[in-house]
């Protein structure tokens, strides 16, 4: 139920700048104010709606990056080192 009202109250801004652009309010400083304060509206309470899609697992197709790293073998520890010498060279230091 809180996702169905966060995206109501997301999109309810969206109608307040396209009304202000509609009757031509938009060029003016007051007009451009209430466009950016509804347009931060309208982020926040997308954002809350993003946030609980992540949350029931609705998003897992964007984490594509955790998934491939689970499906991929992970290296073997018995790979040998590339400098076998403990000590460094003259050159070196």
């Amino acid at each position: 139920m809180m996702l169905v009202i966060s995206i109501v109250m997301g999109i309810v801004p969206l109608l307040g700048i396209a009304w202000t652009i509609v009757t031509g309010t938009v060029a003016t400083v007051d007009g451009l104010f209430i466009s950016l304060i509804l347009f931060t509206l309208s982020a926040v309470f997308f954002l809350n709606a993003f946030w609980e899609l992540r949350g029931r697992g609705a998003l897992a197709f964007l984490d594509k990056k955790k998934v491939a790293a689970e499906v991929t073998p992970k290296a073997t520890a018995n790979v040998a080192p590339a400098n076998k010498d403990a000590k460094p060279k003259e050159g070196e230091s």
